[in-house]
């Protein structure tokens, strides 16, 4: 394979990822803390090496943070769009569970939208194509399941694993290589606050 990272970027805060909606083909945009998430990015990016391969998610949130990150041109790509909940759309967890209280999105997907097997395939997909351009350093902005899920396809886990992940909205995260081994490097970085410090608010 010629990719040897993938750096992940969650989109800044949202009014319904605040709240704990479900968000997937609702087009929101950021607010005000969401938009300080994705200017901090930039000082992180400029100190960093060259990307080869530089996508966002064509949905507002993620495409905003990647232009407040510095990159006005990403290739926006629908491999990257937010795990389809379906009916769950814009519901929070608390909600689903009354109605089935051992939903995970990663164990049982989203009825009326997406399962686990098609965003797994999604997820296969990317690293295809991102390997058959050559790319060795990608870039991508996107959202906070479909990148848990892309992070588990990369370290050959099953997708169920991603419940045991955390990411925060503006945060990093990079994929690579422990010798020849699938390896995490990075993981829920948020420069725009203390490494151990509570998220504003």
């Amino acid at each position: 394979m010629s990719i040897e990272s993938i750096t992940l970027v969650r989109h800044g805060a949202t009014e319904w990822a605040d709240s704990g909606k479900h968000t997937s083909v609702t087009d929101v945009a950021l607010t005000a803390e969401g938009r300080k998430d994705a200017q901090a990015l930039w000082n992180h990016f400029v100190e960093q090496g060259h990307f080869d391969g530089i996508y966002s998610s064509p949905m507002l949130r993620a495409h905003h943070t990647a232009i407040l990150a510095g990159f006005a041109v990403p290739e926006l790509h629908r491999g990257l769009c937010e795990w389809r909940y379906g009916r769950y759309e814009g519901m929070t967890t608390a909600e689903i569970h009354r109605e089935n209280p051992e939903w995970s999105v990663f164990r049982c997907g989203g009825p009326g939208g997406e399962s686990p097997e098609a965003v797994r395939s999604r997820c296969e997909e990317l690293l295809k194509e991102w390997d058959e351009k050559g790319h060795r350093h990608v870039l991508c902005f996107a959202h906070g399941h479909i990148l848990r899920a892309l992070a588990v396809h990369w370290l050959g886990l099953d997708l169920r694993f991603a419940d045991h992940l955390h990411l925060d909205p503006g945060s990093i995260s990079r994929l690579g290589w422990e010798h020849e081994v699938p390896a995490l490097h990075l993981w829920n970085y948020c420069p725009q606050r203390p490494v151990f410090g509570p998220r504003p608010g």
